[in-house]
């Protein structure tokens, strides 16, 4: 397995990922992403050098986003919240490799990238009823924060997500 900086070449095969992924999770009745998020956000990520790929021999098995601050950091109860800390988002593991261990590499990768930059702390909010992606953080060592980020995704439209976080170091 390697890991690197995504690049705008890269792109049409990670919209392609979260695609599948998007059309994974929604006959699994996880409406959680949709045509819209994460992939219209993905160019900005590689523009800002913070969206990294898990690739097997060329292949595209995961992808997240590792960026230095998140809207709802101040919504949540913190271990330690004057601590460095990076949050990952919009963490992808191709349909096709799910439940195989990849996404916990994927994390491993994420904490280690955020240790390199100097974080304490790699820190992720999830919304509250994708139960799936919960059970997955806490597995891998993440805890829960205090609290609730309320984030208005559009007009009516209210995600409530959960803070998670886990040292760098672990």
């Amino acid at each position: 397995m390697e890991i690197r900086l995504a690049v705008m070449e890269d792109l049409p095969k990670i919209k392609r990922m979260y695609q599948q992924l998007v059309e994974d999770m929604q006959r699994r009745r996880l409406q959680i992403w949709d045509e819209i998020y994460p992939c219209e956000f993905l160019a900005d990520d590689v523009s800002k050098k913070q969206l990294y790929l898990l690739e097997d021999c060329g292949k595209l098995v995961s992808a997240f986003a590792l960026c230095p601050s998140h809207a709802g950091n101040q919504s949540v109860e913190w271990e330690n919240s004057r601590a460095k800390a990076v949050y990952i988002d919009r963490l992808g593991v191709a349909a096709q490799y799910a439940r195989t261990g990849i996404g916990g590499m994927a994390l491993k990768q994420a904490a280690r990238l955020a240790w390199e930059q100097g974080a304490e702390y790699v820190r992720l909010f999830v919304v509250q009823e994708n139960y799936p992606a919960i059970r997955f953080y806490e597995k891998n060592g993440f805890c829960k924060a205090g609290g609730i980020y309320k984030e208005e995704a559009c007009e009516g439209f209210t995600l409530w997500e959960y803070g998670y976080e886990k040292k760098a170091a672990d």
